[in-house]
């Protein structure tokens, strides 16, 4: 019941106002099952883009614009969620999205499935802390035993690791060109992958995804370079480099106003002559310098300047007229403007050093790539930097018929890069289908009866939520979900059953690591962790105390300022 606040009772019976006019509570039972009520609303909405039969929502925006996706942390982002349990979930499901990068729907569905099994013991009279204490037990032990059920995996073994990605992009719109997309991934993460210490560091920022809408899926590539959305500066310049030293600028070609305001004045007609001209020579000294450190550059490692090899300057800043006039004479391509992030990524590919102080640079700071070109990809003209000795940043070009297809690509790569990432970090797999979930919740069951009590009862309701995943991934595909998950039983009680899973494309009962349905094992850990704390949290509020909206107070002020008129 909706209280507007709440009030104490003086001795002498009269009521004492302590919360704001205005201000809404709900306590008790009804402020639970309300919040209940709407993160199950939530996971029911995700339910179904789950699995590789999942379905896809449209999201419009306020300002008309269109998502089409079933990528659940973009639902969730999109969704524009109002009430403030539903934010508790949309955080919960990007702080899966930021740790491991997949697997929020999978977090979200089972956060849905523990509460709709908690609301079944509040009606048995089982207290919420009980049901907490319960599936925080749960969690644990299927934490403890998942780490125990996975499977050590070979980074060197690329097979396995395509698997993995064809796995995370077997439920995505891009399910047509997997195999395609799977083999770019792999070798993207493994090129950027370092070994520090005994553990490896996988860097994604350094891998760069660029959308170009036109051509088909099966048109997108692996470049082992950077590719700029921009184009030469100037006509004049060669629009292909082979051999190409290239400079990289924190700086600006350009004669830098003065930081103080100054007043030159200017008598004579030849003075303003001599004052250009100054600015002039100033603007070729710098191309000079930059061109004579890469002629250095080039004859100490045997190439001839202008006949095999040639000089690309790059700079985040802005390039004077005059000063592309003479690098165009000196034959150096030159682009302008070119965010930070990517001159970074074009430091790790091309071993170049970015330099902010022209007068610095030395023949060691340049970095080098067989072939920079222009070219032109759909309506765009682009650069690209290929031919790195050993980049440790690459690009995926990403094509597609359709804007939409091509953003929804570019979000399924995103979860299949990190999925890989995970399995390398990790050093572990397990089965997906379903598979995980049947085996954890057949060992939670046998674990309940020796916690015994009203816990007991928690950590069985913990077991059949955790069947809701794969409940969810049978009904997706039109099968019988009770059949199945008789059949997912029968399967896990033989000896050699832990990895049988359900073939959504089939219906049979198989064995999932066999058939290739392979997921690192942070992303069901965190899954599991993250849909338990969502439900935890929810079960542990009983009270909710809302106060007056801005914006109704500023109606309410304006009725009454009217009133008084």
């Amino acid at each position: 019941m909706a209280q507007p606040r709440i009030a104490a009772v003086e001795p002498t019976g009269v009521p004492v106002l302590i919360l704001k006019e205005g201000t809404q509570r709900t306590y008790g039972r009804e402020a639970l099952r309300a919040n209940i009520m709407i993160v199950r609303a939530i996971a029911e909405t995700l339910r179904t883009t789950y699995g590789p039969k999942g379905m896809d929502k449209m999201l419009v925006d306020s300002l008309g614009d269109i998502t089409i996706t079933n990528d659940g942390a973009t639902i969730l982002d999109k969704m524009d969620v109002q009430h403030p349990t539903a934010k508790l979930v949309v955080q919960i499901a990007k702080g899966q999205d930021e740790e491991v990068g997949d697997g929020t729907k999978t977090a979200v569905i089972f956060a849905g499935e523990l509460l709709r099994f908690a609301e079944d013991l509040l009606d048995k009279n089982v207290h919420p802390t009980i049901i907490v204490s319960g599936y925080k037990k749960a969690a644990e032990e299927a934490v403890r035993k998942l780490q125990e059920m996975a499977e050590p995996v070979d980074i060197e073994n690329e097979e396995i690791l395509k698997k993995i990605a064809k796995t995370s992009l077997t439920s995505k719109a891009v399910h047509g060109a997997r195999e395609h997309l799977a083999d770019i991934v792999v070798k993207a993460v493994k090129q950027v992958t370092e070994k520090r210490g005994d553990k490896w560091y996988i860097d994604l920022d350094s891998i760069q995804i660029i959308k170009k809408h036109g051509g088909s899926l099966k048109d997108s590539k692996l470049i082992y370079g950077i590719v700029l959305d921009k184009e030469v500066v100037h006509p004049g310049m060669p629009k292909r480099v082979e051999n190409a030293f290239i400079v990289l600028l924190d700086a600006p070609l350009e004669v830098e106003k003065p930081e103080i305001d100054a007043e030159i004045r200017i008598t004579d007609p030849t003075y303003l002559k001599k004052f250009l001209e100054e600015e002039e020579r100033l603007l070729e000294d710098m191309v000079e310098k930059i061109y004579s450190v890469a002629v250095e550059r080039m004859k100490r490692e045997g190439y001839e300047p202008g006949k095999d090899a040639g000089v690309v300057v790059i700079t985040q800043k802005g390039i004077d007229e005059v000063a592309q006039h003479f690098l165009a004479k000196k034959g150096v391509m030159a682009v302008r403007r070119v965010k930070r992030s990517d001159l970074e990524k074009l430091a790790k590919a091309t071993g170049a050093k970015i330099v902010s102080n022209i007068e610095d640079l030395t023949p060691d700071d340049l970095g080098f790539a067989k072939l920079v070109e222009e070219r032109k990809v759909g309506e765009d003209k682009m650069i690209f930097v290929e031919g790195c000795p050993n980049p440790k940043a690459v690009t995926i070009l990403l094509r597609g018929g359709l804007e939409r297809l091509v953003d929804e690509a570019e979000r399924s790569i995103n979860d299949a890069l990190h999925a890989v990432a995970d399995a390398i970090r990790d050093g572990k797999v397990v089965s997906g289908g379903g598979a995980v979930e049947v085996e954890l919740a057949k060992y939670l069951r046998e674990l309940a009866p020796k916690v015994g009590g009203k816990e007991q009862l928690a950590i069985e309701a913990f077991a059949r939520a955790l069947e809701g995943l794969p409940m969810a991934l049978v009904e997706n595909a039109g099968l019988d979900p009770v059949e199945i998950i008789m059949k997912l039983r029968a399967a896990h009680a033989k000896p050699e059953g832990k990895w049988y899973g359900v073939n959504v494309f089939t219906g049979e009962i198989e064995d999932m690591m066999k058939l290739g349905v392979i997921e690192p094992v942070s992303i069901k850990l965190n899954a599991i962790k993250a849909g338990t704390e969502a439900a935890t949290m929810v079960l542990r509020i009983d009270d909710i105390i809302a106060a007056a909206r801005r914006e109704e107070k500023e109606e309410e002020k304006g009725k009454h300022e009217e009133e008084e008129e």
